[in-house]
């Protein structure tokens, strides 16, 4: 099950920047899983949603069985020197806009042309939230999140946890790193031909290695025999 979150897809778009908090968005989290009536549940969240699945698990909900995280930061401000680093690397003589678009190219996500639900999900992205949140751009933290920092936490996160990335994601290893060394017991697999989207980017093999995780997870959740 996928949601819109508020001010993004068929969600509604308040123009109030004051609604774009974490704690906001987490109160939207537990009402939609309290809305479907969801008593155990596998939170999967990429990039920004692996933030608010971070925060989630954070509240010790009963009931959460597992964290899916792919090309999730855990440091705002680490993301932001690792993405300026990845940023001094683009071609000279680039203006601010074909700079963002070989950024994109390079570190978000590979294809060309991009899938058309990825189109569709960019014709209905909300800005005032991106901005506010986070700043204009990728490798620009400037908003609310800009000294966001959740290393320090990461060791009460005791559910099973699966973390995916690129290998020219601009969630680098570096960033990456963290969040697998944080949180006790959790698998990293690195997708070889993908950026920041490696659903989009390497879609069988993704589902059949969060297919197999799932599976384990399950498994462990069975009673013994007798």
């Amino acid at each position: 099950m996928f949601y819109d979150q508020l001010g993004s897809g068929e969600s509604s778009r308040p123009d109030d920047s004051a609604l774009w908090t974490v704690e906001i968005f987490l109160e939207q989290l537990q009402s939609v899983r309290h809305g479907l009536g969801l008593d155990e549940l596998h939170l999967f969240g990429s990039s920004w949603g692996g933030m608010l699945a971070l925060e989630y698990a954070f509240t010790k909900p009963p009931g959460l069985k597992s964290l899916i995280l792919n090309s999730t930061p855990t440091s705002a401000p680490r993301w932001a020197e690792e993405t300026l680093r990845l940023h001094a690397d683009l071609p000279p003589g680039l203006d601010e806009k074909q700079a963002e678009e070989e950024f994109k190219r390079r570190h978000i996500i590979r294809l060309d042309p991009e899938p058309e639900v990825l189109a569709r999900a960019r014709a209905k992205f909300g800005t005032q939230v991106y901005e506010t949140m986070w700043g204009p751009n990728e490798f620009t933290v400037t908003g609310t999140l800009k000294g966001w920092d959740v290393i320090g936490l990461l060791g009460e996160i005791e559910v099973p946890t699966l973390i995916t990335s690129g290998r020219y994601d601009e969630c680098t290893p570096k960033l990456v790193g963290p969040l697998q060394e944080g949180i006790e017991g959790s698998e990293w697999v690195a997708f070889e031909e993908s950026a920041h989207m490696a659903y989009l980017e390497e879609p069988e093999r993704y589902l059949q290695i969060v297919g197999g995780f799932l599976d384990r997870v399950e498994g462990l959740a069975q009673p013994p025999p007798g």
